[in-house]
């Protein structure tokens, strides 16, 4: 029987990571301030398309921040007693961020129902300004997060998310003051409100998905299960593969351990080595755990079917 370990990553990470912790601070300044305007602006105007965005936006705030703290978490040394460090936390925060997101929209559903049934007075001219103002903004916030790594890193993409659906509420509420400003139409104010809603939901709804698979060590979603295994069945000397385990640590972090069975009496080392390059070039799989076991010997347990 054999045992090899394989983790090496480059430098990348450390780049990735001070670039999205740069431009989720960022975001986190421009759209922490913006939020108070806006809560002030939809309370004398009387909107709730601005009520509710605002709400979204603060949010966002939280959302932005918890990611922040969830990269800083991430860069903590490994431990004894956590020996992955803490970079699970941020798969943690986008499940949060992804779970305030649905929760935020079923208060705006309920909002609106409520102002669809007893349409109220809005100040237009004044919704106007604030939801333009809301719309730059936003637009600056999802810029800096789009030069952030947010294909690849889930926190991230989760921030950018929140902070697109806040754009498109503040589009929403532009259109709604119009519509009030120039037909009279009340009822755009809580129709652009659910518009709104249905974006942000379906977001959220991505976003926990996502990071609840992460959560419960599924196999990453670029990565097939099938095709690793019979990638390492076309190395010479390997008969077998099971315990097959593929997961990730975090959003850009996959791992992977398995048992390989052998013939008796080949260049074990000589196995892991191809294992472990077959692993990188294919699958770009750099954290590795290669158990060998000898053909003809008995495997324990129920697991190792």
């Amino acid at each position: 029987m054999g045992h090899s370990h394989n983790h090496s990553h480059d430098h990348g990470h450390h780049h990735h990571g001070s670039k999205n912790k740069k431009a989720l601070k960022l975001s986190f300044i421009i759209i922490a301030t913006f939020m108070i305007v806006e809560v002030i602006g939809g309370i004398l105007t009387n909107s709730l398309a601005l009520i509710s965005d605002a709400g979204h936006m603060l949010s966002d705030a939280a959302a932005l921040g918890l990611s922040f703290l969830a990269l800083t978490f991430g860069e903590k040394e490994a431990s004894l007693s956590k020996t992955f460090g803490y970079k699970r936390f941020e798969i943690l925060a986008a499940f949060i961020n992804g779970i305030t997101l649905i929760a935020i929209s079923i208060y705006i559903f309920w909002e609106a129902y409520k102002r669809i049934l007893s349409p109220p007075e809005v100040i237009s001219g004044g919704m106007l300004i604030v939801s333009f103002i809301g719309l730059v903004v936003n637009i600056a916030a999802a810029f800096i997060l789009m030069r952030g790594d947010k294909d690849d890193n889930l926190n991230v993409r989760s921030a950018f998310l929140h902070v697109l659906g806040d754009l498109l509420g503040s589009i929403g509420a532009i259109v709604a003051a119009l519509l009030i400003m120039f037909f009279g139409w009340s009822l755009a104010d809580p129709i652009a409100s659910v518009l709104v809603a249905i974006l942000i939901i379906v977001s959220g709804f991505r976003v926990t998905r996502d990071s609840f698979h992460i959560l419960m060590e599924g196999a990453p979603h670029n990565i097939k299960v099938e095709e690793v295994k019979n990638a390492l069945l076309t190395v010479s000397g390997v008969n077998n593969v099971h315990d097959l385990h593929i997961w990730s640590i975090t959003s850009d972090f996959p791992a992977l351990s398995c048992h390989v069975v052998v013939e008796p009496g080949t260049g074990y080392q000589d196995i892991v080595t191809e294992v472990t390059r077959v692993l990188q070039d294919n699958f770009h799989l750099e954290h590795t755990t290669i158990q060998i076991d000898i053909d003809g010997q008995a495997c324990d347990g129920n697991h190792c079917n």
